[in-house]
């Protein structure tokens, strides 16, 4: 059909441009040369295009660049018509109705190729603007990325976006139109513009988009019931791809006050290639995460350890599918009990090994002390222990930020498994070392998950204090954290660059925002106080660690004060009081062990 059209359009534009030269009054010789004329010029214009194969076109795919295509075939075809008539020494037309030829067959293959795009645009942002169920939507970022995106949504009919404009920082891009959009202004002026035209949704489209900025808009729009969609990824890595398929909710990852880090990105892939692995915790949302990074880096035995038998089973299947046919093994295993632990790691002997099993709720280790260090400090000295008699090469240990000067059981349980393993450091050939980090966003526990299920229920999102502040990170960036530390010589003690804290209540509050709905209106936001052993803010080191503190892209290599002499009388004393059930005398030995503990009334108010 397109072949056909061509001929025509091109037989006809020749016809037409002698009538218009001669004002309809042709002379006699150009009529009797026209019908050789024709015949060569439909012949020089199929070659032309059949070259620049305009006979394959996608209607609804085409772009400037294939316009540009259809005007250089054009072109082609009128240089090949004028070698045929010299070639020929045929009766040529003038040089005008060459010229009117070529611009009236070039603007009608364009028209033909490109208005029923034109025309299916206009009908489908006709129909959506008359739809009821159609919403109307502003795409924030007027640059490619929000360009192809809303190229895809005017070539796409599986949506209701009703795109009503742009807006973008770039003042000169104000005014301008995109693919029938005008752009209305600035992301300050959202709530203003989003109230003037009913706008219920905003795609953005804005590669890297700093955190900070995105929480100036959420705030902005806190009073308004938006629904919040974005691209992803960068423009960059999108190369020239953009769809609405891509569009995703907003996650709480977006808000980081820093833009995440991935520590791959220097070329130091985990060295887990060939090597025996052994994951401790691995049900678990850090533990789960080591094992797919150690299997993506082809590790030669992965051998995944937890007491939770239905996660940690329900992981080997998962795991069995993504990886088929790696080497994984799963092992019940209760780190608390000395004599599994020693024949698992003699049946194994694995070469590295991660530690990430532990009690980690604060308010539960505050009821219950004795299992803080059953589990969290004598359960990491038997796998220390072990992995020193297996002969382990190396040994990371997961902490947290609440062992810096603690005031929960939890976090001083974990400072007191950071002191066992540096004193395994000094003893050992295996290479014995810690990693500290703070929430992690999206984790079985974690603030984002409890957030997500108190707003799908309406209501109230429970904030413990409005100051609270906290650091996150996400599980990628942990594990990174993990691995690096894991395969680098850095030293004992290694945590990631965090950025700021964010403050739990602004979590909230954009959170609710994300799902369109107004905080303190739509969900009620109810403040309960601290928890026991919870404080307002967390930290990274100690004093006297940041004192020693080196930055190694992105990560803080820090020199730990000694280890006292009678470690391992007190870790004894501890093991003894735990399970003599002697809540006191455990607290007593804690603040023994680490002076800066300051238990904050936590077992008050558990007795109470």
């Amino acid at each position: 059909m397109i072949v056909c059209l061509d001929v025509f359009l091109a037989a006809l534009a020749l016809v037409a441009a002698i009538l218009l030269r001669f004002d309809f009054k042709v002379p006699g010789q150009f009529w009797k040369a026209l019908p050789v004329l024709i015949a060569v010029l439909v012949l020089a214009r199929l070659v032309a295009n059949f070259l620049f194969r305009l006979h394959t076109w996608s209607f609804r795919f085409s772009g400037l660049v294939d316009g540009a295509r259809v005007w250089m075939a054009a072109l082609m075809g009128t240089g090949l018509f004028l070698a045929a008539i010299y070639l020929g020494q045929l009766q040529g037309p003038p040089r005008s109705v060459l010229l009117m030829e070529l611009l009236l067959t070039g603007f009608c293959m364009t028209l033909v190729r490109f208005s029923p795009r034109l025309a299916s645009t206009y009908l489908a942002d006709n129909l959506r603007s008359r739809n009821k169920e159609s919403s109307r939507t502003l795409i924030l970022g007027a640059g490619a990325a929000g360009d192809l995106l809303l190229r895809d949504l005017q070539r796409s009919e599986d949506h209701s976006y009703n795109i009503v404009g742009f807006l973008d920082d770039d003042k000169n891009k104000h005014g301008l139109i995109l693919g029938g959009k005008s752009v209305l202004g600035a992301l300050d002026d959202l709530p203003a513009i989003a109230k003037k035209y009913d706008v219920e949704h905003a795609l953005i489209a804005v590669p890297r988009l700093e955190a900070r900025r995105l929480r100036e808009v959420l705030a902005m729009c806190a009073d308004l019931k938006l629904q919040f969609k974005i691209l992803p990824l960068s423009f960059v890595y999108l190369k020239g791809r953009v769809s609405a398929s891509m569009l995703q909710a907003l996650s709480p990852d977006d808000l980081l006050p820093r833009e995440v880090i991935t520590l791959s990105d220097h070329g130091e892939a985990p060295k887990s290639a060939g090597r025996i692995a052994l994951v401790t915790g691995a049900a678990g949302s850090i533990g789960s995460e080591i094992c797919r990074q150690l299997l993506v880096g082809q590790a030669s035995r992965l051998v995944m350890a937890d007491i939770n038998e239905n996660e940690l089973y329900l992981l080997l299947r998962r795991l069995e599918h993504d990886f088929k046919g790696a080497p994984i093994s799963a092992e019940i295993v209760d780190i608390r009990d000395e004599g599994r632990i020693n024949a698992l790691f003699s049946a194994v002997k694995p070469q590295d090994v991660f530690h990430a099993a532990a009690h980690k709720h604060v308010p539960l280790m505050e009821w219950a002390p004795c299992e803080a260090v059953k589990n969290n400090v004598m359960g990491t000295a038997n796998v220390a222990r072990a992995a020193d008699a297996c002969g382990a090469e190396r040994f990371v240990y997961i902490s947290t930020d609440k062992a810096v000067n603690p005031t929960s059981v939890m976090g001083v349980s974990k400072r007191v498994g950071e002191k066992i393993v540096r004193r395994m450091a000094k003893r050992s050939k295996t290479k014995f070392r810690a990693v500290r980090f703070g929430n992690v966003l999206g984790s079985a526990g974690s603030v984002v998950p409890i957030f997500r299920e108190q707003i799908a229920r309406g209501g109230p999102v429970t904030v413990t204090d409005p100051e609270v502040k906290r650091y996150f990170m996400t599980i990628q960036e942990a594990v990174g954290l993990v691995l690096k530390a894991g395969y680098a010589d850095y030293g004992e003690l290694c945590v990631l660059d965090m950025g700021e804290q964010i403050r739990i209540q602004d979590l909230a509050r954009h959170m609710i925002t994300m799902t369109g709905q107004v905080p303190d209106v739509d969900v009620k936001i109810v403040y309960t106080g601290l928890r026991p052993g919870e404080k307002l803010f967390e930290e990274l080191l100690t004093e006297e660690e940041e004192r020693t503190q080196e930055a190694v892209r992105k990560i803080f290599v820090a020199q730990c004060p000694p280890v006292s002499d009678d470690l391992e009388e007190k870790v004894a004393a501890l093991s003894s009081a735990a399970n003599a059930e002697d809540r006191e005398r455990v607290l007593a030995i804690f603040k023994e062990m680490v002076p800066s503990f300051k238990n904050n009334g936590g077992m008050a108010k558990a007795n109470a």
